[in-house]
């Protein structure tokens, strides 16, 4: 199973990171739109990304649901009937959430750097400091807080869970307001 290490940071606004992440960039940008249907899933989290009416994603990963760096391990598969696997995988497991975001991707070394306006949150910074298979997760780690160092990220930033999670807690709060 492929492995990297993951940090997620909420930003004041994208524009004001930005310059820093082109400038250590050595690839990028890429702009994406990212359609994230998630669904039950006993170990770990299942979610199908759409990216066009013929090609998507399905990912399954598995990591800790807490702040600062942590390891991931996921297997990806691609797909050309995005829709049709959606339909399938809601009547089999059942959908628990849905993100649809806007991602910035920039490479700074083996790093994806992606800048995510997420509908419903607002922007976020995410860190995916890809692993060798023989590596230990420490220099990931390293590697991953010197970057943030760089970027100007602070502790109080980091935030733990995936974007569904942050989502399902903004629908309770306004739940429990009504």
């Amino acid at each position: 199973m492929a492995r990297n290490i993951e940090i997620k940071a909420r930003l004041a606004g994208i524009p004001e990171l930005l310059p820093k992440v082109a400038a250590l960039a050595s690839g990028g940008p890429e702009e994406i739109d990212q359609d994230d249907t998630f669904f039950r899933c006993a170990d770990g989290r299942l979610k199908l990304r759409t990216f066009a009416d013929d090609r998507g994603e399905l990912i399954f990963y598995r990591r800790a649901d807490r702040q600062g760096p942590k390891e991931s391990f996921y297997v990806i598969s691609p797909t050309a009937a995005p829709g049709a696997l959606r339909r399938l995988l809601a009547l089999s497991n059942g959908e628990v959430g849905r993100v649809v975001k806007h991602r910035t991707v920039y490479l700074v070394g083996r790093t994806r750097v992606h800048l995510d306006r997420v509908e419903g949150l607002g922007d976020f910074l995410e860190l995916e400091v890809v692993l060798r298979d023989d590596e230990d997760a420490a220099s990931g780690v390293a590697e991953a807080r010197a970057l943030m160092d760089e970027l100007g990220v602070q502790a109080d930033q980091l935030v733990e869970g995936a974007y569904v999670d942050l989502l399902a807690v903004r629908a309770a709060r306004e739940g429990e307001q009504a």
